[in-house]
């Protein structure tokens, strides 16, 4: 066998082995809700590899669990409370509310990020009722974009939600979720959607999961991102995602959150 094919057959094996070892999907997940509890937070926040939180805003723990993420190297968002849907809904600390002014709208918004030290982008929390009207997310996507750097991640708590387009129009980066891994605590869900997760991203090359810190959840996450990267997923931070998707994002429908 001649020298030239022989270095044919090892340039050709390299290359199958590099394919081999390179992720061929990424997904992202966003630990949403931290404030609150502080041991479920830092629980969260030792989760393996480059897991993304979401702080709500002017709770007691924020600023306490903002300061661990960014100094462990978590990516920090502010988990802004929007109004959602159904008479029994109660306003939370930070919320932004259909019957705010401009005035008021943008002074609720600064109070709610600065609230939560280290926050590098912006997702909902609930909102089936406030992300389904254009006038009032064009004025969060103006007060996002008035920011340098911050970005927008759809949390898409209803399939009526117009954020992600105003986002775009407004210049925002932004991204959309795709998959609930615990709309309830059962274990048998969680694991489900996990695994809904991983196919979509196979399937797509990409995906967003959102969970909560429940210790049923973190129990799963504890024992199964480990095992992303042998699986061929790499899990990436929500901003390295948002850079590589926000101008594509083409996510299939999914179930939307219980609010």
């Amino acid at each position: 066998m001649s020298v030239w094919r022989l270095l044919l057959i090892a340039v050709s094996l390299l290359a199958a082995s590099a394919r081999a070892e390179t992720p061929v999907a990424r997904i992202a997940i966003i630990i949403d809700d931290l404030g609150y509890g502080m041991a479920l937070g830092q629980r969260a926040l030792n989760l393996p590899g480059p897991v993304s939180f979401a702080v709500l805003p002017a709770t007691p723990r924020a600023e306490a669990l903002a300061n661990r993420a960014q100094s462990l190297g978590k990516d920090v968002l502010l988990h802004l409370p929007l109004q959602s849907a159904g008479t029994g809904y109660t306003a939370e600390p930070g919320s932004l509310l259909l019957d705010m002014s401009r005035t008021q709208f943008a002074d609720a918004f600064a109070l709610a990020l600065q609230s939560v030290p280290h926050a590098i982008g912006v997702n909902n929390h609930k909102g089936s009722l406030l992300t389904r009207h254009p006038g009032h997310m064009a004025w969060l996507m103006q007060e996002i974009h008035a920011r340098n750097d911050l970005f927008f991640v759809d949390s898409f708590t209803t399939h009526e939600s117009v954020a992600l387009d105003l986002a775009r129009e407004a210049g925002v980066p932004a991204v959309k979720r795709d998959v609930f891994l615990d709309p309830d605590r059962l274990p048998g869900t969680i694991e489900r959607e996990f695994m809904r997760l991983k196919e979509l991203a196979r399937r797509r090359g990409f995906a967003i999961g959102i969970g909560h810190p429940y210790p049923v959840t973190l129990d799963l996450l504890e024992m199964e991102l480990p095992k992303l990267e042998a699986e061929g997923i790499e899990l990436v931070s929500i901003s390295r995602y948002v850079s590589l998707r926000s101008e594509n994002d083409k996510s299939t429908p999914q179930l939307t959150e219980v609010e």
